[in-house]
C-alpha cells in the first residue's frame, strides 16, 4: 500500500501535483540548460563518483560544460536565449542506467560479503 502511495506521488502522468514540480523543475533547469542528471553531485555521493567515472569522455565533459555554462549564466545573473532554452531536454538522462549498474554492483559485492569498491564517509 505505501509503495503503491508513493509511486502515484511521484508520477507526473498520473499526480497533478508531481506535473506541476515537474514542469517547473524542467523551467529551471532550461533557463540555464541543464539537465536533470547535471545536479547528481560525485562529491556528495561516491557511487555517482563511480557512475561518471564508467561513462563515455565525452558525455562527462559535455556535462562539465553544461555546467559551467550554467554557473557563468547564474553569476551574470542571466538565462540563456530563448532560442537555445527551447532546444534543451532537462529530462533526458545520460546518468541514471550506468548509476543503477553501480548500485546493483555494490548491493552484489555486499550480499556476498566482499569488501566494498571504497569507503569515505562523509564530512
Amino acid at each position: 500500500m505505501a509503495s503503491a502511495l508513493s509511486k502515484w506521488l511521484v508520477d507526473p502522468k498520473r499526480n497533478p501535483l508531481a506535473a506541476m514540480h515537474m514542469k517547473v523543475v524542467s523551467t529551471r533547469l532550461r533557463r540555464f540548460g541543464l539537465r536533470y542528471d547535471d545536479l547528481f553531485d560525485p562529491m556528495y555521493e561516491l557511487d555517482v563518483k563511480e557512475a561518471l567515472n564508467r561513462l563515455p569522455r565525452e558525455i562527462v565533459d559535455a556535462r562539465n560544460q553544461r555546467l559551467k555554462r550554467a554557473m557563468d549564466l547564474s553569476m551574470k545573473h542571466e538565462y540563456l536565449p530563448e532560442d537555445l532554452q527551447a532546444m534543451q531536454t532537462p529530462f533526458r538522462s545520460y546518468l541514471q542506467d550506468m548509476l543503477a549498474f553501480v548500485k546493483r554492483e555494490q548491493a552484489e559485492r555486499k550480499a556476498l560479503g566482499a569488501l566494498p569498491l571504497y569507503q569515505r564517509t562523509l564530512p
